[in-house]
């Protein structure tokens, strides 16, 4: 799996400038205290050109064209140019550092595509050829010395490079297949979301009838008794059918106006209470009159909330502590129940989906839950508290302006 070219092309400068720092230090020894006659002005001419190049390449890779791969292949033409005109002008194919251009191969091979990789080998072969039919001879007399030397440095710079680039190579490898893992979960994840929504949806159209009928026979029963305890259970009744049917038409709405339907997240919280009423909703915080927010956000906070009452509920507590409060453009919400905890068995994950520690949950709402936090760019933690309970907290973006409800 080939590197990210941008990053590909900060490497291979950082590279460049080790290599002619050694090209530099080699040339010094091999003139200087070896007192090997080369031609000097070539040399250093071959490597002050390298290093011209680099300063320009190390500018310009902070700044990536649209084709890298290209750009990257380029350099590597430039690193085989010289490489072959300094090998030519200190022993052509005798020179110990001649298998260099095996090292530029290898360092392609792990960073670049195949159709750039080729070229680059036959750029090496073209190198190696033209280095070897023009490359000037060492004298007998320093050959062998040099040659050793050479081939102890070219061995450790080769195992030091083949070295780096493997272990980055490694860790990108790693860090893929994780990202893979991740998304993989995440696409099951929101397949069963997206059958569910159709579900739900072709579930709602088929609500309107018994929905209607419901509140023609509350009405009756409302009428029809002299009870006032009978009559204020029908008008219960009736307000809990509307509830049905206002959040069967928000359905709707929500799926044809798509993002610019909003609601009142204080009405969602008594209308909540309506349908729990057993629960004691403990509030704090205030939201600004001027918050908006999308119907999801409102399906979140109930979600949490029910997860939350029925937690409390199974552990023998009617007590739900709800904290929501804005900073900044951001909606932040802490929801604390009084239950047990995480099951042994069963730890949370926000990743699955139809899998619930309660005997009756469907393993829905978390899911929903962290499904909408991520669509919508937010966060969302969950962690136990003392003495008892689990707290669930969600930080997301909102905006600020005139509300407008369905």
């Amino acid at each position: 799996m080939p590197m990210s070219s941008p990053s590909f092309l900060r490497t291979l400068c950082n590279l460049r400038w080790v290599a002619i720092t050694g090209q530099a230090v080699t040339v010094l020894v091999a003139t200087e205290w070896m007192d090997i006659p080369l031609p000097r002005g070539p040399l250093w001419g071959g490597i002050a050109v390298l290093a011209a190049f680099n300063i320009y390449a190390t500018w310009r890779s902070r700044h990536p064209g649209p084709d890298s791969s290209r750009t990257a292949f380029l350099h590597m033409l430039v690193d085989v140019a010289v490489l072959s005109w300094l090998l030519a002008c200190s022993g052509g194919i005798t020179n110990p550092f001649s298998p260099m251009f095996l090292l530029l191969n290898v360092v392609a091979a792990l960073a670049l595509p195949l159709r750039w990789v080729l070229a680059t080998a036959a750029a090496s072969l073209l190198g190696y050829g033209l280095m070897s039919v023009f490359g000037q001879p060492l004298p007998e007399l320093h050959s062998t010395r040099l040659h050793l030397w050479g081939m102890a440095v070219n061995f450790l710079l080769s195992v030091g490079v083949v070295l780096y680039f493997s272990t980055r190579l490694v860790s990108a490898l790693r860090l893929r297949e994780r990202e893979v893992s991740t998304l993989r979960e995440r696409f099951a994840r929101n397949e069963g979301i997206v059958a569910l929504a159709t579900h739900a949806a072709a579930v709602a159209h088929e609500l309107n009838t018994p929905l209607a009928t419901m509140t023609l026979l509350s009405e009756e029963i409302s009428e029809q008794t002299d009870d006032d305890g009978i009559r204020e259970d029908a008008h219960t009744l009736r307000q809990l059918v509307d509830l049905c049917r206002d959040r069967v038409r928000e359905l709707a709405a929500s799926a044809e106006m798509g993002f610019r339907a909003s609601v009142d997240l204080d009405r969602v919280i008594d209308r909540w209470q309506l349908v729990r009423p057993t629960i004691d909703l403990r509030r704090e915080g205030v939201l600004p009159p001027n918050l908006r927010v999308e119907p999801s956000i409102g399906h979140l906070l109930q979600a949490l909330l029910n997860n939350a009452a029925d937690a409390s509920t199974q552990a023998g507590s009617q007590r739900v502590f709800l904290r929501l409060r804005c900073e900044q453009d951001e909606l932040i919400g802490d929801v604390r129940d009084e239950g047990k905890g995480f099951h042994e068995n069963l730890p949370f994950s926000s990743e699955g989906l139809f899998r619930s520690s309660k005997p009756e949950g469907m393993g829905v709402g978390l899911a929903l839950s962290h499904a909408t936090v991520e669509r919508l760019g937010g966060s969302l933690s969950i962690h136990t508290v003392q003495p008892r309970g689990v707290c669930v907290t969600f930080r997301l973006p909102v905006r600020f302006g005139r509300k407008e409800f369905p």
